[in-house]
């Protein structure tokens, strides 16, 4: 009697909203359900940081978009909440926007979860499935990738803000292939809200997470992470992410020209310039949502 004692009925709620999403994102297309995105406990689970959604310009239904997501953090809970439910108010934001948060494949071979995730509006990342939804589905669609890939999610520490984007063009290619406008964004935040041990070299831990590293992200797409958040009672040790705020910052759209075979110059330009966009909001609304004006977008 003594726990529960410690936990009221609305914090509750909110450990149980988070919980039963963790098992999907660590185990761990796109069938729209308006009741599973309005589910009562996902505003539960966007009060337990708590999330925001904030809209910068406005997104036409005249026209397809890729919306790149970043940082990556451990379990992206911000794209989580802010594109595949209603809890923050995606709909009323962006009206006649469909949106897609891209995710890996194989989540969509298991039964019974290929459901679950598909009704919330998850879709496969593989290029097939992406080049559907911009071009065989109408207009008005908006695929999310967190471009950084598991690979960012090494990157999360509190305080850090690095991303893995230089190298990473083949969401800009896709775009100019579609016709797709890009759209940067960014989640203040999603990096407080884990603890992530950095092993030192030589020691048999960091050998452990090196060994392994290569056929867990080859078998499963996931990056070995060790992380720890809080337990069940605030102050203690576990699973949970620790409570801070994450506001998903919406930017303006970059437009792109159709191009059905681009060249290497024309990648190169628009990744650059979608680069550049990103740290425009990025020193654009950093202070306002939690950093300090020092603290600058390291992209690598």
């Amino acid at each position: 009697m003594t726990f529960f004692s410690r936990l009221d009925l609305q914090e509750g709620l909110q450990i149980f909203s988070v919980l039963h999403v963790i098992p999907f994102c660590v185990i761990l297309g796109g069938r729209h359900s308006a009741w599973v995105r309005n589910w009562a406990i996902w505003k539960y689970f966007k009060s337990y940081f708590p999330i925001k959604l904030v809209k910068t310009h406005d997104l036409s239904p005249k026209h397809n978009y890729i919306i790149g997501s970043h940082p990556h953090g451990i379990l992206a809970h911000g794209a989580f909440i802010n594109f595949t439910t209603e809890a923050t108010g995606f709909s009323h934001l962006f009206p006649s926007i469909t949106p897609f948060l891209l995710t890996l494949e194989w989540i969509f071979w298991i039964p019974l979860v290929r459901e679950y995730v598909m009704s919330l509006g998850l879709s496969s990342v593989s290029e097939s499935s992406v080049r559907y939804k911009l071009t065989c589905n109408g207009l008005g669609n908006a695929v999310i990738i967190v471009v950084g890939g598991a690979a960012e999610a090494l990157l999360c520490h509190p305080g850090a803000n690095t991303l893995y984007l230089k190298k990473h063009k083949g969401f800009v290619r896709l775009a100019l292939q579609t016709g797709a406008f890009l759209v940067p964004s960014y989640s203040f935040g999603e990096n407080e809200v884990y603890k992530q041990e950095n092993f030192t070299e030589g020691t048999w831990l960091r050998l452990f997470q090196k060994t392994y590293q290569k056929p867990f992200k080859s078998l499963l797409g996931l990056s070995l992470c060790t992380f720890h958040g809080r337990g069940l009672t605030r102050g203690s040790w576990g699973f949970l992410p620790f409570n801070g705020p994450i506001t998903t910052v919406v930017g303006e759209p970059l437009p792109v020209p159709k191009i059905d075979k681009p060249n290497q110059e024309t990648v190169d330009k628009y990744h650059a310039l979608y680069i550049s966009a990103l740290h425009k909001l990025f020193d654009q609304y950093k202070v306002e949502y939690g950093l300090l004006e020092t603290q600058q977008l390291n992209i690598i």
